[in-house]
């Protein structure tokens, strides 16, 4: 008697098993997908939220015309144009000098002495900013010695290598050439502390200038062959 129910019982659970299993292929075969994953211009479904998102694609062009007629990035242009007009008024550069912009940032300097008049201007910064500013390590230069007549930097105070900084910067400046940085705003001493990491080039003048609205000191320096 056992028997015959334990066979009985066997059958129920296969239909059971039967039933579900043609139950889940039926949902599976004619339920419609959920609406959150039908995409209304038919194009396949996104793999990721990166691929969901919509991106507007637009050229350096129209990026670099966005960002050069904000008010912030014609001010710091203006402020650089202030101090090269000062070095072009003491004859230290002049429309055919070759500059040298060191941490360029995005290339407000390189864009001012554009626009003053020099028609040969190099900026360099970590990370590139076309057309006016090209990637390169400050600590290590991609030049040869001597090929600029003016090295400009207006920070200094972060370099992760002050020295380092200061030679790259002497060193592809030409015998006669001028080196220029604009440092924390400083007092004669703090002049002389920035003077020692100069070994190439000797004093020409200090001065208290506004860059970017901030309070700086300008320090010039003359290139020479080298300090004893």
């Amino acid at each position: 008697m056992e028997k015959h129910i334990q066979t009985f019982l066997n059958k129920i659970s296969y239909l059971a098993i039967t039933i579900a299993t043609l139950t889940l292929i039926l949902v599976f075969l004619f339920q419609p997908p959920p609406e959150t994953c039908i995409n209304p211009n038919h194009k396949p479904h996104p793999k990721s939220s990166c691929d969901a998102a919509h991106r507007h694609l637009t050229t350096i062009h129209n990026k670099n015309h966005r960002l050069w007629s904000t008010n912030t990035w014609r001010k710091s242009v203006d402020s650089f144009s202030a101090i090269f007009r000062d070095l072009q008024t003491l004859k230290h550069i002049s429309n055919r000098t070759h500059a040298l912009i060191l941490s360029a940032g995005g290339g407000q300097a390189v864009m001012s002495l554009k626009e003053i008049g020099l028609h040969d201007v190099t900026g360099v910064e970590l990370v590139d900013s076309p057309p006016l500013v090209s990637r390169a390590d400050p600590h290590n230069l991609p030049f040869f010695d001597r090929v600029f007549d003016l090295g400009f930097s207006a920070n200094l105070d972060q370099a992760l290598f002050p020295s380092r900084y200061v030679r790259e910067l002497e060193r592809t400046v030409r015998v006669g050439g001028v080196v220029v940085v604009c440092v924390e705003v400083c007092e004669n001493g703090g002049v002389m502390e920035v003077l020692k990491l100069f070994r190439r080039s000797e004093f020409s003048q200090a001065r208290n200038v506004t860059l970017m609205g901030s309070k700086m000191t300008m320090i010039v320096t003359r290139r020479i062959e080298s300090i004893s």
